[in-house]
């Protein structure tokens, strides 16, 4: 994460539900991580606007192992949550319904933005967990 790096646009016009997974390596203090999530028109990031929101589930810590369970922080309503720890281990968990897009104005694409840490390189890498698939079908399309 010493560059800002830019997920995949996801679409969610098939599924109801995508869980956004974070987890990163301990860094250099100071180097915090900021998540920043848009949402868009089409998998080129047409219209590319913020997707605000309000909950984060995170286990954070030196040893992200000893910690048992997820905590639930809620903050005012953002398309950002910063770590403001840089030398801890986190795990970062946003839950993304397709109800809180812009469907209305043709908005059905999400990606996690995670932005340039500093002069040190720390590990990070972002997982996309869909659920609740609106059509059941043996293989569900790419949502890519």
């Amino acid at each position: 994460m010493q560059t800002q790096r830019d997920g995949d646009w996801v679409n969610l016009r098939d599924f109801n539900h995508l869980s956004i997974i974070f987890y990163k390596g301990a860094g250099t203090s100071g180097d915090n991580c900021t998540v920043t999530l848009q949402q868009a028109q089409d998998n080129a990031g047409t219209g590319a606007k913020a997707l605000s929101f309000t909950e984060i589930w995170r286990k954070q810590a030196s040893d992200v192992q000893t910690v048992g369970q997820f905590t639930k922080t809620t903050q005012s309503a953002a398309n950002t949550f910063t770590n403001t720890n840089a030398v801890d281990q986190a795990i970062w968990v946003l839950e993304i319904d397709a109800d809180m897009l812009d469907v209305d104005g043709g908005f059905k694409y999400v990606r996690l933005t995670l932005n340039d840490v500093g002069s040190n390189a720390q590990l990070g890498c972002v997982l996309y967990a869909l659920s609740q698939p609106r059509y059941a079908e043996a293989t569900p399309p790419s949502a890519l």
